[in-house]
């Protein structure tokens, strides 16, 4: 084999090792990524069971239930549509109705069953993928300057 012929081979094995690498690394990554939705979102898309996502919103008044088997059921809105979420565990010191939270986890069965559930850390604070869907919605009432980090 001529050397031209051999650094051709060097460099073909190595492009092929590095798009096996690629390949490998975006895997890895489409596995772990959790995509944002609105409960408008979620109800126009309706999620396969298998996929985590995270959702984000309002938690509508007078919808948070406590009962005895410490599993929590309230309602998530953006204003135009909600989502009923279930949660095992315990709530952030911050949750209560009207607050924005985002929550992480499955929809399944028309419920969004949450493994983690954030409240916002200060008055101003709000995602601003639930704010712009508040906004989008018509129904934004908050200041027009809002904190998102």
């Amino acid at each position: 084999m001529k050397r031209k012929h051999k650094r051709l081979t060097f460099v073909g094995i190595a492009l092929f090792l590095l798009a096996a690498a690629a390949a490998l690394i975006l895997t890895a990554f489409e596995e772990n990524i959790v995509f944002f939705f609105s409960p408008t979102d979620i109800l126009a898309q309706k999620p396969t069971p298998d996929r985590r996502l995270r959702l984000g919103g309002l938690v509508e008044e007078g919808s948070v239930t406590k009962p005895k088997g410490g599993v929590i059921t309230f309602r998530v809105t953006d204003t135009a549509q909600t989502v009923p979420v279930s949660y095992k565990g315990i709530l952030p010191d911050l949750f209560r109705e009207g607050q924005g939270i985002v929550a992480e986890g499955r929809y399944i069965k028309n419920i969004f069953v949450a493994d983690e559930v954030l409240a916002k850390h200060d008055e101003n604070y709000m995602p601003p993928e639930v704010a712009e869907a508040i906004k989008k919605s018509g129904q934004w009432q908050g200041k027009e300057k809002v904190k998102t980090k």
